[in-house]
């Protein structure tokens, strides 16, 4: 899954209606989640989240600016923030399985088309600058609405997109990419604000003022602060009290969670803390974090207990959310702040995510799908599942301590394989649906019938493609499994040996699928790579397993 949020601002906070309209606008683009829409009166300034497919918040973004300049009129905004124009600035986020370059990428392509489209001059700011001195969004908003007119006669202010032309309803937007920005309050046993502001100072990038032995701030040649730089890169921090609460919090914000993570915030906070006579005791999120960043903690947490990491998701979560003390203030729910649970579809009801009863009952009536393919790629899954669990079983055992490095590790290996299975186990039913739909297409004139051979010949070769990469990952789980037989927990070699046989099962039983779906195809040349891919992939299994095919 390729995940991208998108937060534009919109210069208006007061009319309810209008704000709707907005978003309505967004959300009218397939493929998108509006996850928040948080409207300030005093600022006169919405803020909305949402996420998506790559290309689907590329539309959603271009929309929400669009409808944004035809229904609010720079020339009669005022409100407490800074702004440059109707949609202020829109941020573009890479969440799962994107790089920033694709999202920069986004970013100069909404830009062009935003110009080219609406007239409005766009600035590229942040991780998608055009040039250093354009990187800060502040710099880029100085003089704000009021005075761009002004600043698009200066030649070192020509918008990255468009002409240096005012446009007096719409004002100028401001396109980027910035990183995930994690809210993150840290909670103490105090009330006192200046111990936990105290705190913040040390451990903010920005780090403290440097005094001298009267306690007067140190300026340089300049006149400018000089100062001792904090414990933490990427981190912005504050202390504060809050009454809700009745407890001082260190508040901080990370804003790039590769760079500092939030388990390494939370340890130097304790740390922190202790040297004060405090104690932290818990934390909370405030709004979305990404999945990769819970797991990240979770695995820290299991490592520094000797452990594996090769737990399934909801442990590893559920290790994260314990060692942080997430639940502190308020219980957290995975399903409402981690963001690609958000992402979910509740409603969709996934084969794998079925109870075993309610899968072997549908699996057993007249239905074609699921069927064999379905069933080869959980026997996959299986399989996988059976070799994490004798490697867990081998770690911390006696005479096992050569091994122990390697188990250690495994784990990991195998529920990353068990889990792309149990993905597999849908991606083949809904192949299956996809070569159904292809024949029930007109057939009526000469023209429907080639759209309508065309589409079953290309999800047919789709329909092979799926149960060939089910062999590829249960061969990587039969090799797994054949390593914990051999060198893991002897009490525990008969459960590999089932693995082994699993892994063999969903590799035979893939075969089967990838050679009947060839069947009927036209493609000569895909037939023979497919083919060709299928026996190699079997005389490795009897290689590795001593089994014939």
């Amino acid at each position: 899954m390729k995940l991208v949020e998108c937060v534009p601002n919109f210069s208006e906070g007061r009319d309810t209606q209008l704000i709707n309209e907005i978003v309505r606008d967004i959300a009218s683009v397939e493929g998108i989640r509006v996850l928040d829409t948080d409207p300030g009166v005093d600022t006169n300034r919405t803020v909305v989240t949402f996420v998506g497919e790559p290309e689907a918040v590329f539309e959603g973004a271009f929309q929400g600016i669009r409808s944004a300049s035809q229904r609010i009129d720079m020339r009669h905004h005022t409100g407490a923030h800074a702004r440059l124009g109707a949609t202020d600035v829109c941020p573009f986020v890479p969440v799962t399985g994107v790089t920033v370059d694709e999202c920069i990428d986004l970013a100069k392509r909404l830009g062009e088309r935003v110009a080219r489209e609406l007239g409005i001059p766009v600035y590229l700011y942040e991780k998608a600058a055009s040039r250093p001195e354009r990187r800060n969004l502040a710099d880029i908003r100085s003089g704000e609405y009021e005075g761009l007119a002004e600043k698009l006669e200066d030649p070192d202010w020509a918008p990255d997109f468009g002409e240096a032309v005012f446009n007096e309803r719409s004002g100028a937007t401001v396109i980027g990419v910035r990183e995930f920005l994690i809210a993150y309050n840290i909670n103490l046993n105090t009330r006192d604000r200046k111990l936990a502001h105290d705190i913040a100072l040390d451990i903010r990038e920005k780090g403290r003022a440097r005094r001298d032995e009267n306690g007067k701030i140190i300026r340089d040649n300049e006149g400018k602060i000089v100062r001792t730089p904090g414990l933490l890169q990427e981190c912005k921090a504050v202390g504060w009290y809050m009454e809700t609460f009745d407890c001082a919090q260190v508040s901080i914000n990370l804003t790039n969670y590769h760079v500092t993570p939030v388990h390494k915030a939370f340890e130097t906070v304790v740390e922190e803390a202790a040297k004060r006579g405090l104690r932290v005791t818990g934390s909370e999120l405030v709004g979305l974090i990404p999945l990769e960043a819970i797991l990240e903690a979770g695995d820290y947490y299991l490592k520094r207990q000797g452990k594996p990491t090769g737990y399934p998701e909801k442990e590893r979560i559920r290790m994260a959310v314990q060692s942080l003390g997430l639940s502190e203030l308020s219980p957290f729910e995975p399903e409402k702040k981690i963001i690609e649970y958000c992402v979910q579809n509740p409603e969709e009801e996934t084969l794998a995510g079925m109870k075993i009863r309610d899968f072997a009952d549908l699996l057993s009536i007249d239905t074609p799908a699921p069927g064999g393919g379905s069933v080869s790629a959980l026997a996959g899954a299986l399989a996988a599942g059976l070799a994490s669990m004798v490697a867990h079983l081998t770690v911390g055992k006696k005479g096992y301590e050569d091994v122990r490095e390697r188990m250690l590790v495994l784990p990991a290996e195998a529920q990353k394989l068990k889990d792309k299975l149990l993905s597999a186990i849908d991606e083949d039913t809904r192949a299956f649906n996809a070569v159904m739909d292809a024949y029930r297409l007109p057939k009526k004139s000469e023209e429907q019938q080639k759209i309508r051979k065309k589409a079953i010949e290309e999800m047919m070769k789709q329909a092979c493609r799926i149960p060939l990469n089910v062999m590829e990952l249960s061969y990587q789980a039969l090799r797994l499994c054949k390593e914990t037989e051999e060198k893991g927990n002897k009490n525990s070699q008969s459960d590999a040996e089932v693995g082994v046989l699993m892994a063999q099962a969903a590799m035979q039983g893939a075969a089967l699928n990838v050679r009947i779906n060839l069947k009927g195809l036209e493609d000569q040349s895909f037939q023979d790579e497919m083919n060709t891919a299928v026996s190699i992939l079997l005389k490795k299994m009897e290689k590795e397993s001593g089994t014939n095919e």
